[in-house]
């Protein structure tokens, strides 16, 4: 399948799903998405699980559940939990949202169809068109994702997962050098992270600048972990 090589370059957004209605619990489950934004998966689980237990069917919680157990790869259980609601609420954007983000590193088509289903309830869901545009994109339709892509920025132009997405499908399509202009300064940040380092390496290599590439990458990687990166860009720029 063309969708491997392309995932460790598209970034998923933080899931945005929300009840519809403030409950008792409010309080444990704000928790519990603070600690998943914070990359704290582990803890989210915990503090959802005691709302859960006063309240099983509670649809916010068992969302909140299964985004925290998708961010530690136990995906099985994570659809239980999605599928749990989509009983109750076949419509809940939340839970097909978080059914097609699963779906993504292995049937990219399948999460195209779910994240359609979720804009179709929540149609201003930044995440869910972010993450459609990884749909796409793995999928080779470039043009469509990137209009996925423009659509969440024009919601909400801070997005950066929805930025660093855009840049990086338009350098996979032979626009680089747009890429490396909108990805550098995010890069250049004190604050930036290794991942978004590299992927202004990614847009590098597919601008033919290979040399500049391997410079930012080997602060982070060994000369061949870059060798391997480098070759990694090449290919996926060469799917297009």
């Amino acid at each position: 399948m063309r969708a491997a090589p392309l995932i460790p370059l598209l970034v998923l957004a933080a899931c945005g799903s929300t009840a519809a209605n403030f409950s008792p619990e409010q309080a444990n489950i704000d928790t519990a998405r603070a600690a998943l934004r914070g990359g704290a998966p582990q803890i989210a689980l915990q503090v959802v699980a005691g709302s859960l237990q006063r309240r099983p069917q509670d649809e916010a919680a068992l969302i909140v559940q299964g985004d925290a157990l998708t961010a530690l790869g136990r995906y099985d259980a994570a659809q239980l939990s999605y599928n749990n609601v989509l009983q109750r609420n076949p419509a809940s954007p939340g839970a097909l949202l978080g059914l097609g983000r699963i779906e993504l590193t292995s049937n990219p088509a399948s999460a195209e169809s779910l994240l359609l289903a979720a804009l179709r309830n929540d149609p201003r869901n930044t995440s869910a068109l972010n993450d459609l545009g990884v749909a796409r994109d793995l999928q080779n339709h470039h043009a469509d994702a990137q209009a996925a892509y423009r659509k969440a920025l024009g919601l909400d132009p801070q997005s950066s997962a929805a930025m660093v997405n855009l840049a990086l499908s338009m350098a996979m399509t032979g626009q680089a050098d747009a890429a490396v202009r909108m990805l550098r300064p995010l890069a250049s940040n004190p604050g930036a992270t290794p991942k978004l380092r590299h992927d202004l390496a990614a847009a590098l290599t597919m601008a033919g600048r290979r040399q500049e590439a391997a410079q930012i990458l080997s602060a982070d990687l060994s000369p061949a972990e870059v060798r391997q990166a480098l070759d990694a860009y090449v290919s996926a720029r060469a799917k297009r």
